[in-house]
């Protein structure tokens, strides 16, 4: 937890910024004097400290750390004072000129420019100069020289903007003590240990290869396994709702997506169109002549749905009618949001859309947010917040990002409103976050790595099947426009298996686990009979496997542990002599000797159950 998360009061975020703001001028200072003839960028405080970018004449890495930390506290032990000097506009860029820093005069000047700015604001410390409003403390006397500690280095482009040029970026934590810091430098110690990334390498879940390309994830074995479980439980869950499954396409035709709405909206988002040469279309005029269509790889579903929809006629009887499907999509995302699983170019979205009547939306959200939470419920997770996303009507873009009908939009968010009133569930408003087509419900958890995800969402949409020309029969015999409802409660397979593997840290529960049993003998002599054991096991589905039998005992438990294995049965002569398994539990340290068959009972009851912990009778 940041200390902007826990401060007791104004005062102390005042003094807060003020700590971590002037510490990224002693820092720019330090670096200075390390590395003579380096150039300044911006050096902001942020919600755990500061950071500083520079381009610099001589590399650094975390090796000069000690030094540049050592520089730091003798800046601060001087008690050097920080002297505020306003200056008018044209002498401000003298002022940035004389200090020949490049960039500091690009940014002022088009501060000046842009914002009718009169003047800028510069302050002093020691030999120290730079272009900044403040404020900071009155001396360096009075940064805690014991409560900030250098984090990293990494590269940041210049204004964030990926055509300028690459910096080097110094991050650091700052808290105004110790103790502070020292407790959040242990939590994202303890966060960095359970990084997605980190642990989807040591568990062998996915790679990312650049052969493949960047965003696009290739599931190992282990990974495959958890995608599989979890895609299991959706389907599980939404057969009992009533849901049924269908398979589309990757790719279609562009025109789909104009007639949708979502190319002027996703068209940056989307990757480029295909090109290919194919026949008329059957009983078209010269319907032999080749002509060129474009295709688009799709970047959701819902498009082939309202397809599926509209193959056949509908009758109000058909409604509510839900189609489910995991269906693969592909969105050109950015390259520097690229990273991980969180953020891919190909995913598997868990995807359902209910075509519904109006009068049948809030029985179908209500039933939609019951489900996400049974689904939450097996998962073990339990802290989640829900936020109303609608549109914004005073953006003035905001007829570039939604759908132009004010009248829609207060009556579908209304009708979201009563739904979250009517279950008497907490939520917060995001103004602005609804999707271009609807509002939207979005359930917000917290990782142990201090992100906020959105990790499922059911969104309303009122534009979309009136411009797909979606019709059904109502029961006064006319025809009547469907509401859809989009529904993902696992988001997409990527994101979401990123989520749990740094909420499990890698440890997860017997159900979902990649080997769910891993037999460990003493000796050689003992494998045929632990051989038995997992032959009956994967005769009843359960992921088991023998350990290596050329590794002794407390190898192969050292190696197990750290593959994060939930259930290690120990096999030795006792338990040979007995028909017994010595059970021992990842995450326990007390073993349980038990009969086989009370061990299969177990097991199966705890994989069936979906259950967190396994079945000790």
């Amino acid at each position: 937890m940041s200390a902007f998360e826990h401060s007791g009061d104004d005062q102390s975020q005042d003094d807060l910024y003020k700590v971590r703001h002037s510490l990224a001028h002693v820092l720019a200072q330090a670096v200075l004097e390390l590395r003579p003839g380096s150039t300044l960028g911006f050096g902001p405080p942020i919600a755990d400290g500061f950071y500083y970018d520079f381009i610099l004449n001589e590399p650094l890495t975390e090796e000069d750390f000690p030094e540049l930390t050592r520089r730091m506290k003798k800046i601060c032990k001087k008690g050097q004072r920080f002297d505020r000097e306003d200056l008018s506009a044209d002498e401000a860029l003298a002022r940035i000129e004389e200090m020949g820093e490049p960039y500091k005069q690009e940014y002022g000047a088009e501060l000046i420019e842009k914002n009718g700015l009169e003047g800028l604001t510069f302050y002093r410390n020691g030999p120290f100069l730079d272009m900044c409003e403040g404020p900071h403390v009155g001396t360096t006397k009075e940064i805690p020289r014991d409560a900030f500690k250098l984090r990293s280095v990494a590269g940041a482009y210049w204004r964030g903007n990926s055509d300028n040029v690459m910096m080097t970026r110094i991050y650091a934590w700052a808290f105004l003590d110790k103790e502070s810091l020292d407790a959040h430098v242990q939590a994202f110690e303890e966060a960095q240990a359970r990084d997605h990334k980190k642990l989807g390498r040591e568990l062998s879940i996915f790679t990312i290869d650049n052969d493949i390309g960047r965003g696009l994830p290739l599931w190992l074995p282990n990974g495959t396994v958890i995608r599989e479980e979890l895609e299991n439980l959706a389907k599980e869950l939404e057969f009992k709702a009533g849901f049924q499954r269908v398979a589309t396409p990757h790719l279609a035709k562009e025109s789909l997506y104009h007639t949708t709405g979502h190319l002027p909206y996703y068209a940056d988002d989307m990757y480029p169109s295909m090109e290919v040469m194919d026949q008329a279309e059957p009983g078209a005029e010269d319907e032999d002549r080749a002509v060129k269509e474009a295709y688009r790889l799709r970047p959701m579903n819902c498009p082939h749905h309202h397809k599926i929809f509209s193959a056949e006629p509908r009758s109000y009887r058909d409604l509510p009618l839900r189609l489910a499907e995991y269906g693969q999509v592909y969105r050109f995302e950015d390259s520097g949001a690229v990273g991980g699983l969180v953020r891919v170019r190909g995913m598997a979205m868990n995807d359902a859309h209910i075509y519904c009547t109006k009068e049948q939306i809030k029985d179908e959200f209500k039933a939609v947010i019951r489900m996400s939470r049974e689904a939450y419920d097996v998962l073990g997770l339990d802290e989640f917040s829900i936020r109303l996303s609608g549109w914004d009507p005073e953006d003035p873009k905001g007829k570039e990002k939604y759908v132009d009908n004010p009248g829609a939009w207060e009556e579908s968010e209304a009708i979201l409103l009563e739904v979250l009133q009517e279950l008497d569930v907490d939520f917060k408003e995001g103004v602005g976050e609804a999707a271009f087509y609807g509002p939207k419900l979005d359930f917000q958890f917290h990782t142990v790595t201090g992100r906020e995800e959105t990790v499922s969402t059911v969104q309303l949409d009122f534009a979309v099947p009136e411009r797909m020309g979606l019709k059904y029969i109502g029961s006064d015999g006319a025809e009547h426009v469907p509401y859809c409802i989009h529904r993902a409660p696992f988001s997409t397979h990527e994101r979401f298996v990123a989520f749990l593997i740094e909420h499990y840290a890698g440890a997860f529960p017997t159900w979902m686990a990649p080997v769910q049993v891993q037999l460990l003998t003493v000796g050689e002599q003992f494998d045929a009979y632990a051989s038995e054991i997992v032959s009956n096991l994967r005769s009843q589905m359960i992921r088991a496997e023998l350990a290596p039998s050329n590794d002794t005992l407390p190898k192969k438990i050292r190696q197990g542990t750290t593959q994060k294995i939930p259930n290690l049965l120990i096999i030795g002569e006792r338990e040979v002599e007995d028909g017994t398994v010595t059970l021992r539990r990842y995450g326990y340290k007390e073993q349980h000797t038990m009969s086989v068959a009370d061990f299969e009972a177990g097991i199966l009851t705890t994989v069936k159950e979906r259950r967190q912990e396994f079945a000790l009778e």
